[in-house]
């Protein structure tokens, strides 16, 4: 009784005029369409029913109660698209009317479990969408999404003028991307059919009646909770045909009384451990938590699961949703697998990841080919170099005659041959040609030194770059002031050969010069002074024979040194045993304790205890079964579980 109340109440609440009653018709019928050709229409499997969606769109038209039907139906995508569950839809506030009916509250931790509340408006207010679970409502918030982007593009379009077609919005053919059937048996990589059989027509009706209001929890509570699966759904419609293995050996009544009902899901990769996903527990607990309260339970009854991939589902289930069956069904899967930008944004990263690399594989040619160039050009470069110092390198007088110029140069092919034998051949002409190129380098450097400056031989310009190399710098006050000796070494140095005139500048610039021949180890004769025993102990030296004795062993090179401790240690000695050899001083720590142990022994017998007390100044050690305490008799070890009285006039701190 309370399904024809709500239904007349939610009337009345849209009866304003009659033109927006016709319209709450025109887009409930437009919703429940498009619910049915999506597989969301079904209210026991999980999804909105027609109650549900009466609400829901009545719902919309309190919010915008002056729009036509298109834009009714795009503001109802939009707001249930962006709903905040699980905030309840309502026409009304619950009332309670106090006839002992229980009514729906928010408050209540029942209500608080439930995942999309739709309350109805009539009394007794309660959920119309208990069934909904968060499988379903992530499968309606995805729905809901397409929806309003199809509706919304086709608003935008209509806005913009001259887009849309007008015999397609007479004829409605503007619509139909909305209400276009679910790709359900081509969305998922993997399906579980549900076979339902009875012995006969009569009880396959009521225990398949049964069995569907039972699904959803084997779907939303069983498999999808405890299930790697990132994604799961049970399509409501059913299939009068059983799919079941030829080996589950069904007779022919049972075959021709079943339904087949299909489940799709995704597998949630990141959470799978191992290569296979096992779902017998699942539909065991199913068989006996929910199907075993059937009555009466007739032998013959029952269900046969089996599962398939994408590609071995019967063609049962793409007739009459694709024209061209099961094939056309595989190419429109191929059509948007390759259009899901997930897919093609990895190909996209193949694509550059390819491109990269054989950019780098250019770039490192490239390098290999400017690295070979320019060392080719270093080594022609290092060539003219060497050309180039052994033609300016100076050459001794009283050797021009005497070493004649080998030296050979690049030229070019017309004239190397020819060149060479007349280098050759004529040493006397090469000797006069670098005499010249000398002379012009000595007038280069006379003109940029200037005109008040001395000028200098080619041995007096030898020295000086032999000093520069040996790092000797030279200040104009030194040459001015030691003018005189300079000329005295300069004549000196000209008559040394090259390594001692290198030694004997490095000796005028302050630095050491030791030869291998008289190297020695510096400080080798200094005694250190953690070895020497007069500094460690600040012992005065003795006179007279002490004094001899150490100086002798100190000049042998033998030191001696003493450890003295601060502590004083008893020594000890130990037999073949181990133990210690009593020599006067252990004993009298024996005797001490010998005598604490007398007076322990005179005390008890002095003060003799009974069974349950012991006399004892001190604690002593355990002693089974009693306990060492003050009380009553003083203090002493006491009986465990005898009742002990403290005087009043002792206290414990």
């Amino acid at each position: 009784m309370n399904g024809p109340r709500v239904t007349n109440l939610i009337a009345a609440f849209v009866s304003g005029t009659d033109q927006r009653y016709q319209t709450f018709l025109t887009v409930v019928r437009l919703v429940r369409k498009w619910a049915k050709s999506r597989g969301l229409y079904s209210n026991k499997m999980g999804y909105w029913g027609g109650v549900n969606i009466n609400i829901a769109v009545a719902l919309v038209l309190q919010l915008y109660p002056n729009a036509c039907p298109a834009s009714l139906l795009r503001k109802f995508f939009l707001v249930f698209k962006s709903w905040r569950w699980p905030n309840p839809v309502m026409l009304t506030k619950p009332h309670d009317a106090e006839l002992g009916l229980p009514v729906w509250n928010a408050h209540q931790a029942a209500t608080m479990r439930q995942v999309a509340p739709m309350i109805t408006p009539a009394y007794p207010a309660m959920n119309s969408t208990l069934s909904v679970s968060r499988q379903t409502l992530q499968i309606l918030q995805e729905e809901f999404g397409r929806g309003h982007s199809i509706v919304d593009k086709l608003y935008k379009d209509y806005q913009r003028g001259d887009v849309l077609d007008e015999e397609e919005i007479e004829n409605g053919e503007i619509w139909k991307e909305l209400f276009q059937p679910s790709d359900f048996f081509i969305g998922y990589p993997n399906y579980l059919s549900l076979c339902i059989v009875g012995p006969s027509q009569q009880d396959a009706q009521s225990w398949a009646g049964f069995v569907e209001s039972r699904l959803r929890k084997l779907v939303s509570d069983m498999l999808g909770r405890s299930l790697p699966l990132s994604k799961i759904q049970l399509w409501p419609k059913k299939f009068d045909a059983c799919v079941a293995d030829r080996t589950s050996l069904l007779t022919h009544a049972q075959r021709a009384n079943s339904i087949t009902y299909f489940i799709g899901f995704r597998v949630d990769q990141m959470r799978m451990r191992g290569d296979q996903l096992d779902v017998e527990r699942q539909l065991a607990n199913f068989r006996n938590y929910e199907l075993s309260r059937f009555r009466p339970l007739v032998p013959g009854m029952d269900i046969l699961p089996r599962t398939f991939t994408v590609k071995e589902l019967p063609t049962i289930c793409f007739e009459g949703i694709y024209d061209g069956g099961k094939v056309a069904a595989m190419k429109r899967r191929r059509m948007l697998i390759e259009a899901d930008p997930k897919r093609q944004e990895a190909k996209n990263k193949k694509k550059l990841a390819k491109l990269k690399k054989k950019m780098e594989a250019m770039q490192r040619k490239k390098e290999e080919a400017a690295a070979a160039s320019a060392k080719s050009n270093e080594d022609e470069t290092a060539v003219a170099d060497a050309d180039m110092e052994e033609e300016t390198a100076p050459v001794a007088e009283d050797e021009v005659e005497v070493v004649p110029d080998k030296r050979k140069r690049k030229r070019d092919d017309n004239g190397d041959a020819a060149l060479e034998d007349e280098e050759t051949s004529s040493p006397v002409k090469g000797v006069e040609e670098e005499e010249k190129e000398a002379a012009l380098l000595e007038s280069a450097l006379d003109k940029i030194e200037g005109e008040g400056v001395e000028r200098k031989t080619r041995e007096e310009a030898e020295i000086d770059r032999q000093k520069l190399l040996a790092g000797e710098l030279l200040h104009d006050d030194e040459e001015e002031a030691d003018q005189g000796n300079a000329e005295g070494e300069k004549q000196q140095d000209r008559k040394l050969p090259r390594e001692e005139r290198e030694a004997e500048i490095l000796r005028r610039s302050g630095l050491v010069i030791v030869s291998d021949d008289e190297a020695t180890v510096l400080g080798g004769n200094v005694i250190l002074p953690w070895r020497n025993r007069q500094a460690l102990t600040g012992v005065k030296k003795e006179e007279g024979k002490a004094n001899d004795d150490k100086a002798s062993i100190r000049s042998s090179g033998r030191v001696r040194a003493a450890i003295k401790f601060k502590t004083k240690f008893d020594v000890v000695e130990l037999d073949a045993s181990g133990r210690v050899i009593d020599k006067g001083k252990l004993g009298v720590v024996f005797v001490f304790l010998y005598l604490k142990l007398f007076l322990i022994h005179v005390l008890f017998w002095l003060y003799p205890g009974d069974d349950d007390f012991t006399p004892s100044l001190k604690w002593i050690g355990r002693k089974g079964g009693f306990e060492f305490k003050l009380g009553e008799r003083g203090l002493g070890y006491y009986r465990t579980g005898q009742k002990v009285v403290v005087p009043s006039n002792v206290a414990y701190s």
